[in-house]
């Protein structure tokens, strides 16, 4: 599959940026172009000069509002990042419009995190404007969740995720949900642990991607996890995970084990299940698979790694738990001496972390007007108090 990204603020283009350098990766690794165009988006001039793998031209980091906001932010206020999207939203259209494999893109992904005010007022923008001229082409969201400190002491921080999440719903095709804090480890530095988060929330992507792009004959699956599966499987709230599981030595070089006995052959079962609990564990939000209307699993590993019972093991353990949902499937033979599982559930019918913002946005828009009502009272009394006062100018 082939996404052509933009991402919107600085969560939002960092991200991006990891996307690019995912393309780069699957380019050196397989032969396989993933990502047709990478682009960033945002206010403030100094986060585009800090990314390090998209274009540094005009065309592909894309500064807007710089009239308005001279290139320094917005300062988390999600409303005029939507109004400085409307305006310059065509630099965006006339941007990737440039691409040299524009025409080979399946989909666009734009890419922002909720509590900011660039990518979290933009994104819906800029989402619609792509619907509105792409008429063919699906139209993805990632939106990235703030961490819990954000939450509690920046109240601005939620209204602006549950404005932002509200907004893009209406709009996209299907939006994953990335939850920041699943990715915190307390005892790493600020930036190591950004860079680190960015990574893991792109990580999963790839085999997805990649599985379906790939044109050397031993890596084409019998199952082939193809653009039109993963579309077809993409709508509403969606969360993706991957997880591993390495081969012992022994298992790495298949001519020089034979997997007559029985210990040898239930071994290989196991090791997939242990992958797919180990997606389903790394989830980019906490949910409920059972609330999940349509599911994905990709297995890569070794040729000798894959089996129809392994396929069927993985089947019936993904029904167990998404036992309502239509799932897709398929395999992605790989050398690498570990057995992969990639899963991706959309078509969420009920997100707690959304219901959680939406419910308390709602009291906090509530409680600003209560406090907007009482500032202007007790504004005017003091204007009431100096009214017999002469004044200097």
């Amino acid at each position: 599959m082939k996404l052509m990204v933009i991402g919107l603020g600085q969560c939002g283009s960092r991200i991006g940026d990891e996307f690019v350098r995912l393309n780069r990766r699957a380019q050196k690794e397989r032969h396989a172009t993933i990502i047709t165009g990478g682009y960033a988006v945002n206010t403030d001039q100094a986060d585009l000069t800090g990314l390090r793998y998209i274009d540094s031209d005009y065309l592909h980091r894309i500064l807007i509002g710089g009239r308005k906001t001279w290139g320094h932010g917005v300062g988390k206020v999600n409303e005029i990042g939507a109004e400085l999207a409307r305006e310059d939203g065509d630099k965006i259209i006339d941007a990737i419009k440039t691409a040299p494999r524009f025409y080979e893109t399946h989909a666009f992904l734009l890419i922002a995190g909720a509590a900011g005010g660039t990518g979290s007022g933009a994104i819906s923008v800029i989402a619609q404007m792509l619907k509105e001229r792409y008429i063919g082409k699906q139209v993805y969201a990632l939106v990235t969740l703030p961490f819990e400190h954000e939450e509690v002491s920046e109240l601005r921080s939620v209204y602006n995720s549950a404005t932002c999440l509200k907004s893009i719903y209406s709009v996209a095709d299907g939006v994953f949900l990335a939850d920041n804090q699943r990715y915190v480890r307390k005892d790493a530095s600020m930036a190591t642990n950004l860079q680190r988060i960015n990574r893991f929330i792109v990580e999963p992507f790839y085999d997805l991607m990649c599985a379906g792009e790939i044109t050397k004959y031993r890596h084409v699956g019998a199952k082939t996890l193809d653009a039109g599966d993963i579309m077809q499987s993409i709508e509403g709230w969606t969360v993706v995970g991957s997880g591993s599981t390495s081969l012992p030595p022994a298992f790495r070089f298949p001519w020089r084990l034979a997997k007559s006995h029985f210990r040898e052959k239930g071994a290989e079962s196991i090791r997939a299940i242990q992958a797919m609990d180990a997606a389903l564990s790394e989830l980019s939000l906490g949910c409920s698979p059972e609330d999940a209307g349509r599911a994905l699993y990709l297995l890569a590993a070794p040729h000798n790694e894959m089996s129809m019972d392994i396929a069927k093991s993985l089947g019936d353990y993904l029904r167990e738990l998404a036992e309502n949902a239509v799932i897709r499937s398929g395999d992605y033979p790989r050398e690498k001496g570990t057995v992969d599982v990639s899963i991706l559930l959309s078509q969420l019918a009920f997100v707690q972390k959304v219901r959680d913002y939406y419910d308390r946005a709602s009291a906090f828009a509530h409680t600003q007007k209560e406090r907007i009502k009482e500032t202007t009272g007790r504004l005017r009394d003091m204007e009431e108090a100096a009214k017999e006062l002469p004044s200097l100018i």
